[in-house]
């Protein structure tokens, strides 16, 4: 479990994130065409994973459009944005702010993809929802960075994930 702040508050999430060098758990997210998405289906690509409470706040939204900026340099790399949101509310944010470079993943339905990899949060104004992480993947799924962010709050730390694909 890690003990994270909300606005200084302490709040807790149901685990720790997967350890840097394991298999990433594989998940069935939700595109905002409504299709499933696995973690197999970005097979021998770099992942950078982007995990948030709700794009529709503005640390969330902020690192969605930094990220989409430098994405598009990034050779084999893909950028998934990750969120309990409602793929609609993906797709409206995505389309309005013309980001193209991330693909926005909705994990509304059973909220497994929070639990497998340790970062949905269980108490505090925000239960339910995701911690804010990112979590950095090789080709073959295999972790190698993790960033738990200390206080939802703030931004994470957008060179060292970047320096670690």
């Amino acid at each position: 479990m890690a003990s994270i702040t909300l606005g200084g508050n302490p709040i807790h999430t149901i685990g720790t994130l997967p350890e840097i060098g394991s298999k990433a758990p594989d998940f069935k997210l939700i595109k905002t065409d409504l299709s499933s998405v696995s973690l197999a289906d970005f097979s021998g690509s770099k992942v950078l994973l982007n995990i948030y409470p709700s794009v529709d706040t503005g640390t969330c939204a902020t690192s969605t459009r930094t990220f989409n900026a430098k994405a598009g340099a990034l050779e084999n790399t893909v950028v998934l944005c990750v969120a309990r949101d409602l793929p609609f509310a993906f797709k409206r944010f995505c389309g309005a702010e013309g980001l193209d470079n991330v693909i926005c993943l909705s994990d509304f339905k059973t909220g497994d993809f929070g639990k497998d990899y340790g970062l949905e949060m269980t108490d505090g104004a925000l239960a339910g929802l995701h911690s804010r992480a990112i979590i950095v993947l090789d080709e073959n799924g295999i972790v190698q960075y993790t960033e738990q962010v200390s206080e939802i709050a703030n931004e994470p730390d957008y060179e060292s994930a970047l320096a670690a694909l």
